[in-house]
């Protein structure tokens, strides 16, 4: 059985591994995901343990950590009563990060984000860019603009996430700040592409902008993404609290076909 579920757009398929009639490899996770011949999705994530996940791109790589892949976790750990109460804690391999759950909103502590001071500018596409590279758990390269073109992120992106500077690869923001209290950003996400929304990205472009002062810390700050809109707040710790919907969209039994077409792959 696969729980499939999404946050502003950016779908994952949930899963514990005990219950599915194959052992996941990044083969079988690219089948899983595809949207035309398998079921589709932005993302798979596994039970670990008893509040652990392991979390698949759609191109069968892993990442550390996500922001709408936590939400829709931790949503599924209490809609299928795997945990008691709506707060607890989810641990990944980008850090444990406290979570609550308050029906479709659920709200994560994405800890205290690691900056690359080495890294200021980026040489791409015969220019050099200014750029804020962090770490919320898993890589992002922020890049400001005074205004959005997503033509440009889709020539920009590519390139950024496997520049050289990056060895495993990075998440790419093209961000703008709006008010002391509002951004905008288009994402590109390691192992995805285009995505419509990105939890760790919002929170990834407002703490960017806090360390630019661009936007205030103890308030909660708008990030808009094409597919709707994140509320991030940066505490007193520099810890960054991320609040959004959850929605589950349906839970599935995959066929024999496709159970059969997954087996037969390594």
């Amino acid at each position: 059985m696969l729980t499939k579920s999404h946050g502003l757009g950016n779908d994952y398929l949930v899963a514990d591994p005990a219950e599915l009639p194959f052992v996941v490899t990044p083969e079988r996770v690219r089948l899983l995901c595809d949207r035309h011949v398998g079921v589709g999705s932005d993302g798979l994530m596994l039970l670990d343990g008893e509040r652990g996940v392991r979390i698949f791109n759609p191109d069968g790589s892993e990442a550390e950590k996500s922001g709408n892949g936590l939400r829709i976790f931790a949503r599924w750990l209490y809609d299928t009563g795997r945990v008691a109460s709506p707060r607890f804690v989810v641990h990944t391999q980008g850090g444990d990060a406290a979570v609550e759950v308050h029906g479709a909103q659920v709200t994560v502590d994405m800890g205290v984000p690691r900056f690359r001071d080495d890294l200021t500018t980026i040489d791409v596409v015969g220019q050099r860019m200014s750029v804020v590279a962090l770490s919320v758990g898993n890589p992002h390269c922020v890049i400001l603009r005074p205004r959005l073109d997503v033509s440009e992120l889709r020539e920009l992106g590519p390139l950024v996430e496997r520049h050289p500077t990056f060895p495993n690869r990075t998440n790419v923001q093209l961000a703008r700040a709006m008010a002391r209290d509002r951004v905008t950003l288009l994402i590109w996400e390691r192992g995805a592409g285009e995505t419509r929304a990105s939890g760790s990205s919002a929170c990834a472009v407002v703490a960017a902008c806090h360390r630019l002062g661009l936007v205030d810390a103890e308030v909660d700050v708008t990030a808009s993404m094409p597919g709707g809109d994140l509320l991030v707040r940066v505490d007193q710790r520099g810890s960054l609290w991320m609040a959004g919907p959850v929605e589950e969209i349906g839970r599935i039994t995959l066929s024999s076909e496709l159970i059969a077409r997954i087996q037969a792959l390594p």
